[in-house]
């Protein structure tokens, strides 16, 4: 599974990723690029409040159906990190780390690397050191 990784102390908020986006779904907020972060399927809470199915996981990648999709907004109001917009038509937008490419355009376009792809699940392990430290305290919690 690819993912797409930033390292916010190498960005210089030129915003080139914001600016070359196809989806318009990736925000320079203080230096941190905010995208969505192509939650796991099971966990994806986009996903999983869709009325329609028109979100769907597809090589790593939540993507969102855009002729399946109604608008309605519930996939937006879901998404933890707010990556996930109505367009101006009434279709909801969000990152599909353009699944039809080899590398994602921000990527391509990023001059100081700060957005990368990676080949390791990261986001998975970091979900399995969190819940370990968890873990430990509730055993130190018990005693």
């Amino acid at each position: 599974m690819k993912e797409l990784i930033s390292t916010p102390e190498l960005c210089e908020e030129c915003s080139r990723c914001e600016r070359i986006c196809p989806q318009n779904a990736i925000r320079v907020i203080n230096g941190v690029p905010i995208f969505c972060l192509h939650c796991s399927p099971e966990r994806a809470p986009c996903l999983t409040v869709c009325p329609e199915d028109a979100i769907e996981e597809m090589d790593g990648a939540i993507i969102i159906d855009e002729e399946v999709c109604i608008g309605c907004g519930l996939c937006r109001d879901a998404c933890p990190i707010g990556a996930i917009h109505i367009n101006e038509a009434g279709v909801a937008k969000k990152c599909n780390l353009c699944i039809d490419r080899e590398n994602p355009i921000c990527v391509l376009t990023c001059p100081t690397e700060a957005l990368k792809m990676d080949s390791k699940d990261v986001l998975s392990e970091k979900r399995d050191k969190i819940a370990k430290e968890l873990e430990k305290i509730k055993i130190i919690m018990k005693y």
